[in-house]
């Protein structure tokens, strides 16, 4: 089977690998789609990501020396869909011929334990290709949640990538009023789309000046840029007590987040969020699993148009062509999909 490897920073190919063994409890699922996070499979690709040069202690929960991951990195991916092709005869769900979402990585074909797709069957006549959004989604419903907006509630939102505009659209659905931050004209138009009440091009000015100014500063912020200076605006822009999640994956030093400023004379909240877990408050009625299933049935009931974020589809094969096109033109793309069969 074909799995696209990055073999070192810069380089992607696809590589043959042998075919799993099927065993007790698991099924083989042969795989339609497979989305690309554009944030973390770019920090592998461009070699900046902290599992390559510092290693994650699980049990104390710390990086030390050392390295979690080392080239080459085969079969990342954040969120696959598939056809269950064969079953152990100890399983009856999912059937054989269901389509199914999960994450099992860009990998032509996978066998995974039944359990793990249980709740994940996608329902007839839904296109499939919605299954991709999945985790994305539950990021962005974590970041809403760590946010804790309530109704009538101020929140801005940096970033309008895929992981930004859903959370725009899940923060209008919890009843806040949301200003859009971002600084690529057509996110902008489509954060409005998405139920942004506002929309700020951060590449003009000052978003913590403009909100400040409209609305004597935000309840809320979500960041979701990735980027330093976007967390520092976005602890400019809340309320003296207002609260900031941080739910972009941060490369490298903090420079230009300057802490002495607004952060400590607003005694601003900076929360993390994270995929890894849910808000800690939360932790007894909330877990990753229910956060993509609440998801997905709002994407399944129509609340959550996902299909109109996907701008690329490629066939896995174009894994070189693709992971450049993300790494040097990322304004001219959203979502982009690895096709590695066709639709049953």
């Amino acid at each position: 089977m074909r799995v696209i490897t990055i073999e070192e920073p810069g380089v992607v190919g696809v590589r043959v690998e042998r075919s799993g063994d099927l065993e007790p409890g698991h099924v083989r699922v042969r795989t339609i789609y497979s989305g690309v996070s554009a944030g973390t499979e770019l920090t592998a690709y461009r070699g900046t990501n902290p599992y390559l040069s510092r290693k994650w202690d699980t049990e104390r929960r710390l990086f030390v020396e050392g390295h979690t991951h080392a080239y080459p990195l085969a079969g990342w991916g954040y969120q696959e869909v598939g056809e269950v092709v064969e079953a152990a005869p100890d399983v009856t769900d999912p059937p054989v011929g269901s389509l199914v979402w999960g994450v099992w990585g860009h990998r032509e074909e996978a066998v995974l334990p039944a359990g793990r797709l249980a709740g994940h069957v996608i329902p007839p006549g839904a296109d499939p290709l919605a299954g991709v959004f999945a985790r994305v989604g539950a990021i962005a419903l974590n970041a809403v949640h760590a946010a804790d907006i309530h109704l009538g509630d101020q929140v801005t939102i940096f970033g309008q990538g895929v992981i930004g505009l859903l959370a725009t659209r899940l923060a209008q659905l919890s009843g806040a009023r949301v200003v859009a931050a971002e600084g690529i004209p057509a996110r902008l138009e489509l954060a409005k789309e998405f139920g942004a009440a506002e929309a700020f091009d951060v590449l003009t000015g000052s978003c913590a000046e403009f909100v400040r100014k409209r609305i004597n500063g935000a309840d809320t912020a979500i960041e979701l840029s990735g980027n330093v200076r976007g967390l520092h605006e976005a602890i400019r822009t809340v309320r003296q007590g207002g609260r900031v999640v941080a739910a972009g994956f941060y490369q490298g030093d903090a420079m230009g987040l300057r802490l002495g400023e607004e952060f400590h004379h607003n005694q601003v909240q900076l929360v993390s969020s994270q995929i890894g877990g849910v808000a800690s408050w939360l932790s007894h009625r909330w877990d990753v699993e229910r956060l993509q299933r609440t998801f997905m049935e709002l994407v399944h009931r129509g609340e959550v148009d996902v299909l109109r974020l996907v701008t690329h589809v490629m066939p896995a094969d174009d894994a070189t062509a693709a992971f450049e096109l993300l790494d040097h033109h990322a304004a001219e793309v959203l979502q982009l999909v690895f096709r590695f069969g066709e639709t049953p």
